[in-house]
């Protein structure tokens, strides 16, 4: 791939201001847009089962906003139709208006020759037929989602659901109780965009647009990976795709950015918050250290004796940087600080302010530090704590 020559130079500085302003973290939150300002900004919203404070899809918006309800977060996402969840990154919420332009991913998944789970003949169209005639329903409500073994034991109606939502003849609308809401895709998607009439080449072009967007800055690999794409399908359309090149100091692979980004000075209120380690800001581990210098990792799936900073590490964002992180739990109306790690005293008074604001938005009343990783940090974080 031939790379034009970078229209602009800028410093490290300069590349994570715009990434910040970018993901909605500098600057005035568009607080009348709402859960749904904040998925139509990032054009994705990672969904996960991990629920500690609150589930990630509803902590996306609370980091940018703050104290958004909710309730107020899920009825955003899943009413009027304004949204539906596919494999984008992974598994995300994306703005309906977004439909047409995963349908080179829809196709792919057509043609796929070989799958994890065989599927009986007659069982999808079985499943399709079930929900032309009752409605939309969940995996359980079309005949039941495991066969009763391990998790992947999907029962056959769940094995033929699951088929048809890749496929984009099934959609899922909302989830309920955590579990998927699947409809006809006819139903649940507005005419005007219930279509695959789009090229390959212009849905990556726009994917690869709307990432440069969402991320204001980034290599091939950074804006690629945000909707999961393939560096050689990046390579095909990021040319026409409106994004110009970049030098970044610092960074030894080239860039691209959002024009419109690089037109004004990325100015504003640096929010202070805690992050998801779902979080679309921090998605790619590699861009995360290159942009602040902070190592993160989901150590979730670690076995706990090499866990470094705790099940559900979440990271202090605050005046632009990565800080330190806290390892939270819920006991009653109490808000655990299991494990703190903060990388300068400086970051104790900002992780004071996030744990005492997610308390309030969860609920909880008191909070209470468990550990810090610093000795000499712990009496100060219990002092702003009170």
């Amino acid at each position: 791939m031939k790379t034009a020559p970078p229209a602009a130079e800028l410093s490290a500085d300069e590349a994570r201001r715009l990434a910040l302003r970018a993901q909605g973290f500098l600057g005035a939150p568009d607080r009348r847009g709402g859960a749904r300002g904040v998925l139509r900004h990032l054009g994705a919203v990672q969904l996960d089962t991990i629920s500690v404070l609150a589930r990630s899809h509803e902590l996306i918006p609370y980091a940018r906003l703050g104290a958004i309800g909710r309730k107020a977060v899920e009825s955003a996402y899943w009413t009027e139709g304004h949204a539906f969840e596919y494999w984008s990154h992974a598994a995300c919420i994306l703005p309906v208006e977004e439909w047409p332009h995963f349908a080179f991913r829809r196709r792919a998944y057509r043609s796929r020759p070989h799958w994890y789970h065989d599927l009986q003949d007659g069982a999808y169209d079985t499943v399709i037929k079930q929900l032309r005639t009752e409605g939309p329903l969940t995996a359980t409500e079309l005949g039941g989602a495991k066969n009763g073994g391990p998790w992947w034991d999907w029962s056959e109606a769940k094995v033929a659901v699951e088929r048809a939502l890749m496929y984009g003849e099934v959609v899922c609308t909302e989830r309920r109780g955590w579990k998927r809401v699947y409809d006809l895709a006819e139903r649940a998607v507005p005419d005007a965009l219930l279509h695959d009439d789009l090229a390959d080449e212009e849905c990556l072009r726009r994917l690869v647009r709307l990432a440069g967007q969402s991320l204001g800055v980034g290599t091939r690999a950074d804006i690629a990976d945000y909707h999961r794409l393939k560096g050689e399908q990046f390579d095909a359309v990021v040319a026409d795709s409106g994004l110009v090149p970049v030098r970044v100091e610092g960074w030894e692979k080239p860039a691209w950015a959002d024009p419109e980004a690089l037109a004004t000075e990325p100015r504003g209120r640096h929010r202070t918050t805690l992050l998801s380690p779902f979080d679309s800001l921090i998605w790619e581990r590699a861009r995360t250290e290159r942009i602040f210098g902070f190592t993160h990792r989901l150590e979730a799936y670690v076995p706990k004796p090499k866990r470094v900073y705790g099940y559900f590490a979440m990271p202090l964002l605050s005046g632009g940087r990565l800080l330190g992180r806290v390892d939270p739990a819920r006991e009653g109306t109490t808000l655990v600080a299991r494990q703190v790690s903060l990388d300068t005293p400086k970051a104790v008074r900002p992780m004071a302010q996030a744990l005492l604001e997610a308390a309030r938005w969860v609920g909880c009343d008191t909070v209470r530090v468990e550990r810090v990783d610093s000795p000499e940090l712990a009496a100060p974080l219990v002092a702003a704590l009170a």
